[in-house]
């Protein structure tokens, strides 16, 4: 429930932001205006030996977040995906935040599991192990089914998880209120939106059904991807709280060493993983949010093996197309045709001049284009063209700065593989054939068959569609002359009524 009882957590937190040194950093990263910055020193500075320490070997602000706990751990890292809000250089820094805590009991996942599923954990499984990964909202155990000898996954919910994340959220929610009270200026920071946003990620994430549905998803649209698999669905064995996939073996992707121990080639492998991901957010407009190498494994034959399916991204196909206009008249150095497909979509208001956007697009692309192909970055370009979209009145997009961000980071993992590789050659075959299949005539007839379907569909409805909408309009215009007639009435009886009073003043006094 949110509520004034939330005050103590919050000024908890504030009295560790300002212990950690985090505070000054926060204000400074998201330039708060002198009275929110003022606030917020006078509020906590009084309570500083309130607050956590945390581990002094940390940056201030992830040594905050992490003391205080899985529901600000999670938030720093659902922000480092926004930039927009905090800025770059502490988006980068969030984007290390590491999301591990100690393991719960075995026992105590055991009684979730046979809650959950209702079944008997010793039944089910003939070995479950102690935990083999833990995170801030659940951990995973290796175990193996009775029936089958299969080797599976478990992921099971920390107890008690949901309430505690609810009661943090509720405080960022009075935070984001207090935000807006104490500083009207700090309003386009958009507090209430973002605790919006992050209250969508984590609600997804605590309910593992969605996670295993997205997971399914994810694999129905990959399942032709050569060189790529995904761990599946148990679903059988998965619910709310429990989340039971088969096991991904492999070699971690971060650990260059043992891939060359494998004989894998690290430089196939980074140029997969970036065509994979390129091809997972234009062809189908669902992506994995969170590839970075602890998500990422290399699988005995060589695949590239994806798994935790929390954060996924969305991108409806419109988008997808003019990203990949974007993308393409940016690799053919096209500033022209970039400037107006932003105009197109009305991404850019219709009343900016397309000349100089396009030359300060150019100023985006040639400084880029003039680096060493090792230095080229595709997530380097987006944050650019942000600034200067914004500057040109351009509203932010979550879903393309969720984009941006994956971008950025799949990049890091390719670049870590090959850091020699040149991104716009291994991601231009990837974009001219999505062109290719998305934009041009083929396109044209593919959205008129779609078009026509739809059509065909509410056909026998169309008649009495259209004679609905002919009856409001009627009723309006009618609505409307009567309403004319009304006033005209109205100040003519007027006009009768002044007329007449004047008359009489006029004639008493005469």
């Amino acid at each position: 429930m949110k509520g004034p009882h939330n005050i103590w957590r919050l000024v908890r937190t504030g009295a560790t932001f300002e212990r950690t040194g985090a505070m000054r950093v926060v204000l400074d990263a998201v330039d708060a205006p002198p009275t929110l910055r003022a606030a917020a020193r006078i509020l906590a500075w009084p309570f500083k030996w309130l607050g956590y320490e945390g581990d002094l070997s940390m940056p201030p602000v992830t040594r905050a977040l992490t003391a205080l706990g899985p529901a600000y751990i999670k938030f720093g890292q659902v922000l480092s995906t926004r930039p927009d809000v905090v800025g770059e250089e502490l988006a980068n820094q969030l984007r290390v935040l590491q999301d591990k805590l100690p393991p719960f009991a075995i026992e105590a996942a055991k009684t979730q599991i046979e809650s959950e599923l209702g079944v008997k954990v010793d039944e089910v499984f003939s070995e479950f192990s102690p935990p083999v990964a833990a995170a801030s909202i659940a951990q995973v155990h290796k175990a193996r089914l009775a029936e089958t000898g299969e080797t599976v996954a478990v992921k099971v919910l920390r107890p008690g998880i949901e309430r505690a994340f609810r009661k943090d959220i509720d405080a960022f929610w009075l935070a984001a209120d207090a935000i807006n009270l104490l500083s009207p200026a700090s309003r386009r920071l958009r507090p209430r939106d973002v605790i919006a946003h992050f209250e969508g990620v984590v609600n997804g994430e605590l309910d593992l059904r969605l996670e295993s549905a997205s997971a399914s998803e994810f694999a129905a649209n990959t399942v032709d991807d050569e060189g790529f698999q995904l761990p599946e669905v148990i679903w059988g064995l998965s619910g709310r709280r429990v989340m039971t996939m088969s096991w991904a073996e492999g070699v971690p992707l971060g650990d260059n060493e043992a891939i060359d121990a494998a004989g894998h080639d690290r430089v196939a492998l980074s140029e997969r993983v970036l065509q994979l991901f390129l091809n997972h957010a234009l062809r189908d407009g669902f992506f994995h949010a969170d590839m970075h190498q602890g998500n990422l494994k290399v699988a005995p034959n060589g695949d590239i093996i994806a798994y935790d399916f929390g954060i996924m991204g969305h991108i409806d196909e419109y988008t997808r197309r003019v990203y990949a206009e974007i993308l393409y008249g940016f690799i053919r150095r096209d500033y022209r045709r970039v400037a107006e497909v932003h105009f197109e979509a009305g991404y850019v208001p219709a009343d900016r001049d397309v000349d100089e956007f396009a030359r300060a697009l150019r100023a985006v692309g040639e400084p880029i284009f003039g680096m060493d192909s090792t230095r080229i970055s595709m997530g380097r370009l987006l944050n650019y063209l942000f600034e200067v979209t914004e500057r040109f009145g351009m509203q932010t997009r979550t879903e393309l700065i969720l984009l941006q961000r994956t971008m950025v980071v799949v990049e890091g993992v390719a670049r870590s593989l090959n850091p020699h590789m040149n991104i716009w050659s291994v991601a231009r075959p990837v974009v001219e054939q999505y062109i290719k299949t998305s934009i041009g005539p083929r396109a044209a007839l593919r959205d008129f068959a779609k078009t026509a379907r739809v059509m065909a569909r509410f056909g026998p409805r169309l008649p009495a569609l259209v004679e609905e909408a002919l009856i409001r309009q009627t009723q309006g215009l009618a609505e409307e002359m009567e309403a004319k007639w009304t006033r005209r009435l109205g100040w003519g009886l007027g006009g009768l009524i002044s007329g007449a009073g004047l008359t009489l003043i006029l004639l008493s006094i005469f």
